[in-house]
């Protein structure tokens, strides 16, 4: 079978193909955020291209697919049915380095899952990818994918894999534990899960153009281009890491932080080790917002500042910060708080940023006012708190307000 979509051919993987498969899953890019081997070896190549794949399309339980220049045979890139069942079929794709930036994983993805539906007569299709995979996310919204939230799948190839797995679901975030009764037995390897997300697709869903929400320069192509890659360092702020382990535990540990936030109480050292090597990381791989430590003029650490989207409104946020108790009163928080959200209205287009506190928290109104907040009001019973309601003063900032030097 051959599907033709625009300049391109689509067609099931052939013996002469191993050369070109074998080059392309060289790029750490399809290394990173596929389940390839590591290294990749051109006997993977070879057995997935002859072996594998002409298997799956015997017994129906795949359609792996590699897509290829209509006029010079040059590989593009793959994308096929990774697997097939019960009427469904999950979808997986990658894009050769030398030919990105030309819409190839789009077109193909929108060209297989007509297959899916009219030619083999499927009823859903599914996508999943590891979460900070935001090309993978992009190219399957712009098809018509509807992205339903996260879930987890277990990491690495299945058993027997060695070809291009077809799949766009990987990352280098913590796993987090396989789920109870799911343990391994004696002799076994536990299974490495990671946080992915996942969409379906089903028949008069496929896009036949970009939806604007999602075309180049839109927001969500911007933050993509963002997330996709590492947390910057910013002026007084940086990434949280493993050596902030201790002073995070020591600053929420201190009965002012425990009052006027939704920390823990009692806080304890995993609990730090929680935010750090778990929440920071996945906040940002998400594109969720940003968690940072402020630090002082020696680099040391002085509080944490977080900045959350609000996942309803792509045009607001909202802000929250700590101060370690040896580190108050030097105005660190007032600069991390103007900085951060600087980089926020500059970097992510937004148009309005919301501060919260409880009542009675002078201390941190003063840094939301220096900052150039405008206070709003009281929200009764606006905030929760280890189980109870308790009223907030709201202000907010716009992009359109001064700027505070």
């Amino acid at each position: 079978m051959e599907i033709h979509a625009g300049n391109m051919l689509i067609r099931p993987w052939q013996p002469a193909d191993a050369g070109p498969v074998y080059q392309a899953c060289q790029d750490p890019e399809i290394q990173r955020w596929t389940r390839v081997p590591r290294p990749y070896r051109p006997e993977h190549a070879a057995d997935f291209v002859t072996e594998m794949s002409p298997k799956a399309w015997a017994g129906g339980s795949a359609a792996p697919l590699g897509v290829f220049d209509q006029a010079t045979g040059e590989l593009l890139g793959s994308c096929g049915l990774v697997s097939i069942r019960d009427g469904s079929g999950e979808v997986g794709y990658w894009t050769a380095p030398w030919a990105r930036g030309r819409g190839v994983a789009v077109t193909a993805l929108r060209a297989v899952a007509l297959f899916a539906f009219e030619s083999l007569g499927l009823r859903r299709v599914t996508w999943h990818a590891y979460l900070g995979n935001h090309a993978s996310r992009l190219v399957a919204l712009r098809a018509g994918v509807r992205v339903h939230g996260r879930t987890r799948v277990v990491d690495g190839p299945p058993p027997g894999a060695f070809g291009p797995a077809n799949d766009h679901r990987a990352g280098d975030h913590p796993a987090g534990d396989h789920p109870a009764g799911d343990g391994p037995g004696r002799g076994q390897t536990a299974p490495a899960w990671r946080d992915a997300w996942w969409g379906t697709l089903v028949p008069g869903e496929v896009t036949g153009q970009t939806p604007p929400p999602y075309a180049p320069g839109s927001p969500a192509a911007r933050r993509a281009a963002l997330f996709a890659g590492p947390q910057p360092r910013l002026p007084g702020l940086a990434p949280l890491g493993e050596a902030d382990v201790d002073a995070l535990t020591s600053a929420c540990q201190d009965p002012e932080s425990a009052r006027w936030t939704t920390i823990p109480v009692p806080y304890a050292r995993a609990d730090a080790e929680f935010f750090v090597r778990r929440h920071a990381p996945l906040v940002w791989a998400a594109g969720l917002g940003a968690a940072y430590q402020i630090v002082d003029g020696r680099g040391a650490y002085a509080g944490s500042v977080e900045l959350t989207l609000d996942e309803r409104d792509e045009a607001s946020a909202e802000i929250g910060f700590l101060v370690a108790p040896w580190a108050r009163g030097r105005g660190h928080a007032t600069a991390a708080v103007r900085t951060i959200c600087g980089w926020a209205f500059d970097a992510l287009g937004l148009t309005r940023i919301v501060w919260r506190a409880h009542v009675g928290n002078e201390a941190s109104r003063r840094v939301a006012t220096k900052a150039g907040f405008t206070m709003e009001g009281v929200q009764r019973a606006g905030c929760a708190q280890r189980g109870e309601r308790r009223d907030a003063w709201v202000g907010s900032l716009l992009a359109t307000d001064p700027r505070p030097r």
